[in-house]
């Protein structure tokens, strides 16, 4: 048999990981100002809390399986389920609102392509207990800073309305208008063919064909497409929800974030519980990679779970989307993986050995990277090895050196050495390495 990785997952190396931890570390820095904090829900949940309401193409993509007690589990597909099922257990009496974030891998079979895998990474937040649209201009703001935190500014926040889109399919007369949702929310997969077609197999006439098709073109600059919607839509809820989102545009001002604001009337977001306003992040780029997040708002999700009436929104960050995108646009910072003192033992003695296990130790109490010679190679190979990790110093630890109390220390980029007191060692190198 041979042994190897399971399709649509991945093998971190040490490179990769240390730029996923400095995306992950700039993103948490941002949700921790905004207040919020880290939660995390088991890695599988009993598959009925999914097909409650996760919708009905997240449900194809369980991965679900019956364990050895028989029971019906799954890999979670999302973190919002999960989030709102602790909420519902233990927290509905907590004081409002609730601000949790979390950082962990999902899992759903689809099929693999540019940055998407069946096991993948989100960033992520979900704001409990408030349906003021003060809590969505929170959550959309924190979710613009998140981005730019990474040093990422070529992108937009697309806001969209699930009210709005509900009355765009009254006016249509489609009943089932959850499914036309689903349809426009596979949009930018299809071509303007396949999507025309769908919409025709959905049962829409042509003229209905033809509404759609103008109504996913409503985008652009907030100041310009209110202004139509409120041409489009006439119902009294439709006029509400409208002026909720004017407000949402002048709360994000009031944010500094509406440079990357704009209004997109086509977006549904893939999840059937959302309620209102949802949005989602378009970093334009050669790889083929679409939206890099979304989120919404979800006022009647926590009810579907048992819990009281209790408005929600939240967001969630593709990791697996971000990073490809800012390694393309040179925004990770290069990785150094290497300690910054190595140390070496010249000989074989005890006492040489246990002196480079104690300076070492010293240096890494100080707050230094550093590594100690530890498969007894002899000097040059030791300081051939150092080179090929590109080390700045290393301490040398020889027999008549330490008969004196000293120790030298090699300067690997110009050669230098220079003996130093044993004590003295760490202060030494404290001071050469800016620490």
């Amino acid at each position: 048999m041979k042994v190897e990785r399971v399709k649509g997952t991945r093998d971190f190396l040490p490179e990769e990981m240390a730029k996923r931890r400095w995306v992950f570390e700039r993103i948490r820095e941002v949700f921790e100002r905004y207040n919020f904090h880290e939660v995390l829900t088991p890695t599988f949940e009993y598959t009925e809390l999914f097909k409650l309401r996760s919708g009905e193409e997240v449900v194809k993509q369980l991965y679900a399986f019956l364990d050895k007690g028989g029971r019906d589990i799954s890999l979670r597909p999302d973190m919002t389920s999960s989030v709102a099922r602790l909420y519902v257990s233990a927290f509905q009496t907590a004081p409002k609102p609730i601000k949790w974030y979390y950082m962990a891998n999902m899992f759903r079979y689809e099929e693999p392509q540019s940055g998407r895998y069946r096991e993948f990474w989100q960033a992520g937040v979900e704001l409990i207990g408030s349906d003021r649209v003060e809590a969505d201009a929170e959550v959309i703001a924190l979710f613009t800073e998140s981005y730019l935190a990474t040093g990422l500014e070529d992108f937009t926040v697309n806001i969209g309305d699930r009210v709005l889109l509900d009355e765009f399919a009254r006016m249509l007369g489609v009943k089932d208008d959850i499914g036309l949702m689903r349809l426009i929310d596979k949009k930018d997969k299809l071509t303007r063919e396949e999507f025309v077609n769908a919409l025709k197999n959905f049962g829409l006439s042509d003229e209905g064909v033809e509404k759609v098709l103008s109504l996913v073109e409503i985008k652009g600059e907030p100041n310009e497409v209110l202004p139509k919607a409120e041409e489009l839509f006439t119902s009294e809820e439709a006029k509400a929800e409208i002026r909720r989102l004017y407000e949402l545009v002048d709360l994000l001002d009031a944010y500094g974030v509406s440079k990357w604001i704009r209004i997109d009337l086509g977006i549904a977001r893939g999840f059937d519980y959302y309620t209102s306003v949802v949005f989602e992040a378009i970093a334009p780029n050669d790889l083929g990679i679409g939206s890099i997040g979304g989120g919404g708002r979800y006022d009647n999700l926590i009810e579907v779970f048992g819990g009281k009436p209790t408005p929600a929104t939240g967001f969630a960050i593709g990791v697996e989307r971000l990073i490809p995108i800012l390694e393309w646009k040179g925004l990770i910072p290069e990785v150094k993986l290497r300690p910054d003192v190595y140390v070496i033992p010249i000989g074989k003695e005890v006492e040489l050995r246990k002196t480079a296990v104690e300076v070492v130790s010293a240096l890494r109490r100080a707050g230094v990277k550093a590594d100690v010679e530890l498969t007894g190679r002899k000097l040059r190979k030791a300081l051939d090895y150092a080179g090929r990790l590109n080390v700045p110093y290393v301490v040398l630890i020889g027999k008549r050196d330490l008969e004196n109390g000293n120790v030298t220390v090699r300067d690997m980029e110009t050669g230098e050495q220079r003996v130093v007191k044993k004590e003295d060692v760490v202060k030494e190198l404290v001071g050469a390495l800016g620490l």
